[in-house]
């Protein structure tokens, strides 16, 4: 098992964790419908870079 040498500061371990920080996640605008998703992931109603690639569900299937 290892066993640290020395004790670790506050100051040290801070450092080490400085780059470790979520950033934000890209929004984008869908050309088609404007509407905001995140970057490379489908919109809720089924676009993608512009295209539809997932076919709505319509009020008479659900």
């Amino acid at each position: 098992m290892a066993v640290q040498k020395s004790r670790v500061t506050p100051s040290r371990r801070g450092q080490r964790r400085s780059h470790s920080a979520l950033s934000a996640s890209q929004i984008a605008t869908d050309k088609q419908t404007g509407e905001e998703h995140r970057r490379h992931h489908v919109t809720k109603d089924g676009f993608y870079r512009g295209k539809q690639v997932i076919a709505s569900k319509s009020k008479s299937e659900e």
